[in-house]
């Protein structure tokens, strides 16, 4: 399942030195390889402490976790919706990606200097913002015109929707609001305002990058981008870039969790990035456990049991009799397959059962 999370931000934000520190995961802790598909696209294993507790029960041969992919997207300057800078690839290239990381300047130091002279953490946001509005606006003027003739003279029902969801979404963006920000009712309106791929309808997560003295209760700075983001429906991560470097730098897991202990810190931030930009987008994951392998698979949320079987065989799906589903919780206290079993926690589901993230699956089909 090919999804792709954008890291965006201007220069000197602390962008491509926390896509280094992704890139660089492999070195923090074990199952967490990182590959490159392209010069700033990485493979990232998302961290899963569930798939190292069932292997101490059930002993596999190997683990295999499951992964996101990460785009480190080219830095912008004001002007970028007209082309300055690297302004047109590097908004053909958000659009290409299904969610966005945004990093914002969230500390001080005179060595490191900001684009605009200054650190304000949310006028930054506001340009990135502005670009993307602009060319979302001149993308929703554009269907606006095809349509709206059709919706006044032609009674075309589908045109009527077509243009109530444009005018909508042209609202918002004038007055400087992501489309995201607008909510449609009906399925039909879902349908065409997905259809439109606006910019800044994508899911975004605000990454704030902290000096290290901030990074377990962020600053002045991260209250101030929560202020500004609280209408957005967006989420925010506090991380430091500078810890997260030297984080990379130890050789041993027990040193990196000694370090992050004195930060009073629980895991790095790296992990907790690769987790948020996972549920970003929209992705939970199921289990399957035995002794070949215990394995993580990737599932859209809302998913049905036929077409998460799907994603581990076709066959799998077409011939889909049932699932045996056991809760990960059941499985932890049980043991193992055998005494879930004889404890009646493996439930019978059937082709409308949604999957929940972390249920450990066994799937019966006949082709």
């Amino acid at each position: 399942m090919s999804l792709q999370c954008g890291i965006v931000g201007l220069p000197n934000v602390g962008k491509s030195t926390l896509f280094n520190c992704l890139s660089n995961a492999k070195a923090q802790a074990a199952n967490f390889p990182f590959c490159t598909i392209e010069p700033n696209v990485g493979v990232i294993t998302v961290p899963d402490e569930r798939l190292n507790r069932l292997a101490e029960i059930v002993h596999p041969q190997r683990i295999v976790p499951t992964t996101v992919e990460i785009v480190d997207i080219a830095g912008l300057v004001k002007g970028a919706s007209k082309g300055e800078g690297l302004g047109n690839k590097f908004l053909a290239n958000i659009r290409e990606t299904d969610a966005i990381l945004h990093v914002l300047r969230c500390f001080d130091d005179d060595n490191i200097t900001h684009v605009d002279g200054s650190i304000d953490p949310v006028r930054d946001k506001e340009i990135i913002d502005y670009e993307l509005q602009i060319r979302d606006l001149e993308t929703v003027e554009s269907r606006l015109a095809k349509v709206q003739k059709q919706a006044q003279t032609g009674g075309d029902k589908a045109a009527k929707l077509a243009c109530d969801v444009l005018l909508r979404f042209k609202e918002a963006l004038e007055q400087g609001r992501a489309a995201r920000t607008v909510v449609f009712d009906t399925k039909d309106e879902q349908r065409i305002a997905h259809d439109l791929f606006l910019l800044t309808s994508k899911p975004v997560l605000y990454v704030c990058n902290v000096d290290e003295a901030s990074a377990a209760t962020g600053n002045a700075y991260v209250e101030r981008v929560r202020e500004a983001v609280k209408a957005e429906n967006a989420g925010i991560l506090v991380v430091s870039a500078k810890i997260e470097s030297e984080i990379a730098e130890f050789e041993s897991y027990e040193e990196r969790q000694m370090f992050l202990e004195e930060l009073g810190l629980k895991e790095s931030g790296v992990s907790r990035l690769i987790k948020e930009a996972y549920k970003l987008l929209n992705l939970e994951t199921y289990i399957t456990a035995g002794e070949p392998e215990v394995r993580a698979w990737t599932y859209l949320k809302g998913s049905k049991a036929p077409q998460c079987a799907g994603i581990i065989h076709s066959d799998f799906e077409k011939g889909f009799i049932r699932a045996e589903v056991i809760k990960y919780d059941d499985y932890i206290k049980y043991g193992s397959e055998a005494a879930c079993r004889e404890a009646g926690k493996i439930n019978i589901e059937g082709k409308d059962y949604v999957v929940q993230d972390g249920d450990i699956m066994h799937f019966r089909f006949n082709v």
